[in-house]
């Protein structure tokens, strides 16, 4: 029985390890500081994920024999490993308790919103390759990769506080583009036109537009023919700092006839009701300031879900989000892992409401990283409902 203890608590402190690693790889990539500054950490937090157990090993495995095999006192393993240790076994109470609680089956805080989604493989549905280079195409082809199917996703969202007039209102919500140059832009351009052809009243794009700079010349192209009767609306994410200028990226947008929230908030009148829409792109940009105003509605896009506490203390009745890409990819019945996120994974996708806010987050449509597992690429076609 002895030895059975030992393993489990082996066994518990390695996986402590791991989720260690993997709740500071969500946190750190959430945070405004420079990309370089962001790359160096996880790198080096990746090489601590596997150092540790192997210099553990290789340095004590004496030790752990003898605790594993024949008994021995845990003070073999010295007070700076046994430290460790106790830190790996308390992560399961301070992150693996609220992983568990907030995985998408036990639905805490979601939204019961009906949904209709059609799977499109769009490297069928145009007339050309999509994938531009090698790499692409050699990890478009990888078993299980979703990157090229397309979720069409038409919601009916109900809406706390939405006032009467809007109930039927049409939002067609895109996310992380992520313009490479691996990727035709063809891709994106059949989004747009599915997002069209929908007949939104209003069309927001939730930042994470570009990565690189050659990527600004298409962007008139791809967005120009997006049409909605109120007006199709964007942000920048942090993807969109990787330019030189993000204002040409915003400029190119203005061009091709979007509406730049950036930061900033606008009164717009819809189906007849006084609205705010506003903008934040925090902690990439600066947030907005928001005065007190008449407004019966609040619309918010913000390209992280981590504003949610901010929605709500302003009083927001919907938000759209992005960013964690619904984790890139989801494990069976425990959903997503990974997601650069101050709340870990718990909104990586989906649709929540915490009074007097609901938020709606996209899976997205692109990614620096061409794969995504049991995690589809989503267009959010939105209805709104009155409750």
């Amino acid at each position: 029985m002895y030895g059975f203890a030992a393993w489990l608590i082996f066994a518990m402190a390695l996986v402590g390890h791991g989720g260690l690693h993997i709740a500071i790889y969500n946190r750190v990539n959430c945070l405004g500081w420079p990309r370089k500054t962001i790359k160096r950490i996880v790198k080096f937090f990746l090489l601590t994920t596997l150092a540790i157990p192997a210099a553990i090993l290789f340095f004590q495995f004496d030790s752990i024999e003898a605790i594993l095999f024949r008994g021995g006192s845990w003070s073999l393993l010295g007070p700076v490993t046994t430290t460790y240790g106790v830190i790996c076994l308390a992560t399961w109470i301070v992150f693996g308790v609220p992983w568990l609680l907030w995985r998408p089956i036990f639905r805490l805080e979601w939204v019961e919103a009906p949904r209709k989604v059609k799977v499109v493989d769009v490297s069928q549905a145009v007339e050309h390759p999509l994938p531009l280079t090698r790499k692409a195409r050699w990890e478009s082809r990888l078993p299980f990769n979703q990157i090229l199917d397309l979720a069409v996703e038409e919601v009916d969202l109900p809406v706390v506080g939405l006032p009467a007039a809007l109930d039927g209102y049409r939002i067609a919500h895109l996310s992380d583009i992520h313009l490479t140059g691996e990727i035709h832009a063809s891709y994106i351009r059949f989004a747009i036109e599915q997002a069209t052809r929908f007949r939104p009243d209003l069309i927001a794009l939730t930042g994470d537009i570009i990565d690189t700079q050659p990527c600004i010349d298409w962007l008139v192209e791809i967005f120009s023919p997006a049409e909605a009767v109120d007006g199709c609306f964007f942000i920048l994410g942090n993807h969109d700092t990787r330019v030189v200028d993000s204002w040409e990226t915003r400029n190119a947008m203005d061009r091709a006839g979007w509406i730049d929230l950036g930061s900033q908030t606008m009164r717009r009148n819809l189906r007849g009701v006084t609205c705010r829409v506003i903008g934040n792109e925090y902690p990439w940009f600066e947030r907005p300031t928001l005065e007190p105003c008449d407004a019966q509605f609040r619309l918010l896009l913000s390209h992280s879900p981590d504003q949610f506490t901010w929605a709500r203390r302003n009083g927001i009745e919907l938000m759209l989000a992005g960013h964690t890409h619904g984790g890139q990819g989801r494990l069976p019945l425990a959903g997503p892992i990974l997601s650069p996120s101050y709340h870990g994974s718990r909104y990586a996708s989906g649709d929540f409401y915490r009074a007097p806010t609901t938020l709606h987050v996209t899976r997205g449509l692109g990614g620096v990283h061409l794969w995504r597992i049991n995690c589809r690429p989503e267009l959010s076609l939105l209805t709104l409902r009155s409750v």
